[in-house]
């Protein structure tokens, strides 16, 4: 059976020990005592040297009883054949043993217990083997009863101990799972909002670059273009940060695209220069559900937006498809740019198609891009329209 060890002696421990040698040879020397005054029969001179010697060294002997539990107690039992002033350490030892040790090393210790006792009362003048067994055996029993106590008291403690270590692990990791997930929503919004606006200031700006002989009037809508698309940066920023700011319980979820804000998206991006082809054909479109709405929403925008950063001035396909019956279908194509771009590129983090494979993935649809068989980038995707 598996040992339980409940830490290293520190100083209260052997002042324990040091005290529990000392009663141990002071109640030894009481049990003595009664012998030594009998005039009846009187212990020969030799015995009573051997009894001191014997409850010496078994109160000794309790200075291991840490290390060394159940030969401390087999050692303090056999003394006791021979030395009545060994009883109380005989009895220490026990108690010790039930301690540190489980119960098969007790009833080892505990079944020398009765014949060692009769083979003192034989052993001693003074004593009969009936009246040793019912006095001593009720004393042994009591001492390894209490150490049994004092050995599931503080099994029960460790336990709990290592239960609130436990918990407090589990809810650390659950505050680090919770946090992270936090800050991947948190990174995700952002890139979803932000990215799509942001590539539409870059291509109106560009456009500003390339073409400094526009008319004066193109320049002023170029201009206001920027301006709006800019402030609607802000203003969606804000939100997102607002909400990172709300307390516990303060949360405020900010308003989410729907399926009807599809034309309004593509006409954004149409405004800044890109030429699309759009095709929406949704029944009862007023009646999907907002997740399905924002998730195709956002398939759209992250599409969009890739066009804006690695296809400028290519042409792209936008179709949007479905009814409650069938599910949604979202396409998105784009001729692949025959040369690079010259301008410089727009940043990316790489991780906006991973996160619509996540987004559809929980949705429980497909997602699929890559380049076809006809010169064409595109990303399709199937949501299923909940009941």
């Amino acid at each position: 059976m598996r040992r339980v060890m409940f830490g290293r002696a520190n100083r209260r421990d052997r002042f324990v020990d040091v005290v529990g040698c000392l009663a141990a040879a002071v109640v030894g020397a009481i049990f003595l005592s009664p012998a030594l005054h009998d005039a009846t029969t009187p212990l020969p001179t030799a015995q009573v040297l051997v009894d001191v010697v014997g409850g010496g060294l078994a109160c000794v002997a309790l200075w291991w009883r840490r290390r060394w539990p159940l030969g401390v107690a087999i050692a303090c039992v056999l003394l006791g054949t021979v030395s009545m002033s060994a009883t109380a350490a005989g009895l220490f030892a026990l108690f010790s043993l039930a301690v540190h040790r489980p119960i098969r090393a007790v009833l080892v210790a505990l079944a020398w217990w009765v014949p060692c006792a009769v083979v003192f009362a034989v052993y001693s003048p003074t004593t009969d083997p009936v009246s040793v067994v019912l006095v001593t055996t009720p004393l042994a029993l009591a001492a390894v009863a209490w150490g049994m106590f004092v050995r599931a008291r503080r099994l029960l403690l460790l336990s709990l101990r290592e239960r609130a270590l436990r918990a407090e692990a589990d809810q650390r990791l659950y505050e680090d799972t919770a946090r992270m997930a936090e800050r991947t929503r948190i990174a995700r919004e952002m890139h979803d909002v932000l990215a799509h606006r942001i590539s539409l200031v870059a291509l109106h700006a560009g456009a500003l670059e390339i073409r400094p002989d526009l008319p004066p009037a193109e320049v002023r809508q170029t201009a206001e273009l920027l301006r709006s698309t800019a402030r609607q940066a802000l203003e969606e920023l804000r939100g997102v940060i607002g909400v990172l700011r709300d307390g516990p319980g303060q949360e405020e979820e900010a308003p989410q695209p729907r399926l009807s804000d599809i034309p309004r998206l593509v006409e954004e991006t149409r405004r800044a220069g890109a030429k699309i082809a759009f095709e929406m054909h949704v029944s009862h479109a007023e009646t999907a559900p907002s997740g399905l709405g924002r998730d195709a929403y956002r398939i759209v925008q992250e599409a969009l937006t890739n066009i804006g950063k690695h296809a400028v001035g290519t042409a792209a396909e936008v179709r949007v498809s479905g009814a409650p019956d069938e599910g949604l279908h979202v396409s998105v194509r784009n001729r692949q740019p025959v040369h690079s771009h010259a301008g410089p590129v727009l940043p990316g983090a790489g991780a906006g198609l991973l996160g619509l494979h996540e987004r559809v993935a929980l949705a429980g649809g497909t997602l699929v891009h890559g380049p076809d068989d006809t010169g064409y980038f595109m990303v399709e995707a199937e949501l299923p329209w909940p009941g």
